[in-house]
């Protein structure tokens, strides 16, 4: 693998130039035979190049947006499911482009046409790419270091992922520095999870000493520091951290963002909200929405609406208990909505009331932010910007994420704040939608455990 690996980058833009320039090749002939002959006036050999041109940038730009060039990061499935939303997304904007080059709406029989070839092309190219990536760059054999704190989660997460890593060993940090340099010779990578800051520094230097990769878990203050600004006091490196949230600015554009694209999606999604309100009421008679209390900026408590997806009094004891994967009290109807994420839709009047944002920290239950708090004490962090209907924890995490996850995610989003990654959360949203372990319930022993906890503090 060492052989190969200057050349990764080299053979990740080749594979993806091929998938591309196939597509593009696919467009050409649609473009040529069917769509110019539209035109009043017909392009001719530079106007072809130019639509294919474009056609090539809306492609990049969805493949970036969805991910679906990660050659070696996805699995074979979710890099067709991620290149068929790219190709799906610029096929949408270049009907609009070809709709207003022809001033007329067209047939859209050609460009379906031309996606089944596209989707042809990219599962084939997919199954091949992935093949050619693991032939060339063979899984890592790694050397897990762990310190006090359980380790089963990311040894689970690790072993999904066995066409990149393979654990050849486990070792406890208290085994001494020197048993541990040892080890590390003999293997490719080196995965660090949550041992202590000055012990963890010593194997970092150690592992870059013997150009050996390392993969780290990340605590909250490398999170920090990771997005403060560089300057320099005459000779002397300093790192500046204004830990103040989002700007003025920011805050005005994010609202401004917040209240156009909620108002478009009210009127659009008229249809979704009745269709859904019927269902509901004709399953059990019972209110449509459901209301619960949150906490989002500064810990301000709104009440959240949303479809309601269980049974009336799902918590009649009166303590929070989390949705579990066969969870009884989810209706029919509920188990659906919950699952393409209807259920949320709602929360668009709490966006246009101010309560939240489009894109945020999710804003947890106030209960849990107590619970949570006291266990984490940085967990206050995550509410220096607004709750947000769909978020970098939503997009990269799970519903059954863990606390202290979620928070490393959260504040990744807060440190490092721009209008462009809220526009990319926002199609990652579109990707994660249908993506069944994005909703996946707490498993029993969890969901018990942050009852008991609920039950515990409430009887305090």
């Amino acid at each position: 693998m060492k052989n190969y690996e200057q050349y990764k980058r080299m053979v990740k833009f080749i594979l993806s130039v091929i998938i591309l320039s196939l597509e593009m090749a696919v467009f050409w002939y649609i473009w040529l035979h069917y769509y110019n002959s539209k035109m009043e006036t017909p392009y001719n050999r530079t106007g072809h190049w130019l639509m294919v041109a474009v056609y090539g940038i809306l492609l990049v730009v969805f493949h970036t947006l969805y991910g679906g060039l990660r050659v070696g990061y996805l699995k074979t499935w979710n890099m067709i499911y991620s290149q068929s939303l790219a190709s799906i997304s610029a096929n949408v904007m270049i009907y609009l482009q070809i709709t207003l080059l022809t001033k007329h709406f067209q047939t859209v029989l050609p460009l379906l046409v031309m996606y089944i070839f596209e989707f042809s092309a990219i599962c084939i190219w997919s199954f091949l790419a992935t093949r050619i990536y693991r032939f060339l760059y063979p899984p890592r054999k790694v050397l897990l270091i762990y310190g006090e704190h359980p380790i089963a989660s990311l040894m689970g997460k690790l072993h999904t992922r066995n066409d990149r890593f393979v654990i050849g060993e486990i070792l406890h940090i208290s085994v001494g520095m020197e048993a541990i340099q040892d080890k590390i010779r003999k293997y490719e990578g080196v995965v660090i999870c949550d041992i202590p800051s000055h012990l963890r520094n010593v194997i970092l230097k150690y592992c870059y000493k013997k150009s050996i990769r390392t993969y780290t878990t990340p605590k909250i203050s490398d999170i920090l520091v990771r997005s403060s600004e560089s300057l320099h006091l005459f000779d002397t490196p300093l790192l500046l951290l204004r830990n103040n949230g989002l700007t003025f600015e920011q805050r005005v554009i994010k609202r401004g963002m917040d209240l156009v694209l909620s108002l478009t999606a009210l009127i659009f999604l008229s249809p979704v909200f009745l269709v859904t309100a019927a269902a509901i009421k004709l399953t059990d008679n019972g209110p449509v929405f459901y209301f619960q209390e949150r906490c989002t900026k500064d810990g301000k408590v709104f009440r959240i609406c949303k479809f309601r997806s269980m049974v009336e009094d799902a918590e009649k004891e009166g303590h929070s208990i989390p949705a579990t994967a066969e969870d009884p009290r989810i209706t029919p109807v509920g188990r659906i909505i919950r699952a393409t994420r209807i259920d949320e839709l709602p929360q668009i009047l709490n966006i246009l009331k101010g309560d939240m944002s489009i894109v945020g920290p999710r804003p947890e239950r106030i209960e849990h932010v107590e619970l949570y708090s006291k266990q984490i004490p940085e967990f206050a962090y995550r509410m220096r910007v607004k709750g947000g209907l769909t978020g970098y924890a939503q997009v990269y995490g799970k519903y059954n994420t863990s606390a202290y996850d979620k928070l490393k995610l959260d504040l990744m989003y807060i440190q490092n704040y721009s209008l462009m990654m809220d526009v990319g959360i926002i199609f990652k949203t579109v990707k994660v939608l249908f993506m069944k372990e994005s909703t996946e319930g707490f498993n029993k022993p969890s969901a018990l455990t942050i009852t008991d906890q609920c039950i515990a503090k409430n009887q305090k």
